[in-house]
């Protein structure tokens, strides 16, 4: 269940103003929001299956990022996982079971949620592997709908939400039909990052894959 946790990291309207407010809340974003630090609350939703119903899993942690391509996911609780993109590798640390997995960054990420809020530099190339449209206004939010381009993705699809032009949600639906839900909180804007935050060293005697 932890590993559906991380896979999943790594993101009609009402009328023609209201769905030009999303896509320009995300294009905003990405061009001024250069670095960021905020709490998060992830909740994943399992599909019911025969015997057994519905069933959701919280987590909670830290999140922060600086463009182009570096970005740091610390899950917390339940379980403690450090995911970190350090502009070269992707590297993803199982405390409990003192494993670090290690994949080349330009491989791993591409129409992935990750490239959605942190990693790309700009809305066209977001464009190259999402079709992007504006979703409906709701929640007090301004939604885009965000659909990868690749047949074999494995999401069906990424709506991020954005209060006064600032991300709060991110939903993902998975090719499986699981839905993740991450909610933002305490979130600072191009906040002051050390370069070091994004440097991992996996910890003496850990198992190390690359893949």
């Amino acid at each position: 269940m932890k590993k559906i946790l991380v896979a999943t990291i790594l993101i009609a309207g009402y009328a023609v103003s209201a769905r030009a407010t999303g896509l320009e809340s995300l294009e905003s974003f990405v061009k001024t929001v250069k670095s960021a630090h905020t709490d998060f609350t992830q909740v994943v939703t399992i599909p019911a299956k025969e015997g057994q119903a519905a069933r959701n899993k919280t987590s909670s942690g830290v999140f922060e990022f600086a463009r182009p391509g570096r970005f740091r996911f610390v899950y917390k609780k339940p379980f403690e996982q450090t995911i970190v993109a350090d502009g070269q590798t992707l590297w993803l640390y199982d405390v409990d079971l003192n494993q670090v997995t290690a994949r080349k960054q330009a491989q791993a990420l591409g129409a992935t949620p990750a490239a959605l809020i942190a990693s790309a530099p700009d809305l066209k190339a977001l464009q190259a592997d999402f079709e992007l449209k504006p979703d409906a206004d709701s929640e007090g939010l301004e939604w885009v709908l965000a659909t990868p381009k690749a047949k074999d993705s494995a999401l069906q699809k990424v709506r991020v939400g954005f209060k006064t032009g600032e991300l709060a949600v991110l939903e993902i639906m998975d090719s499986f039909g699981q839905k993740s839900s991450l909610r933002f909180n305490a979130f600072k804007a191009n906040a002051a990052i050390e370069p070091t935050a994004f440097q991992f060293k996996p910890p003496a005697g850990a198992d190390v894959i690359r893949q």
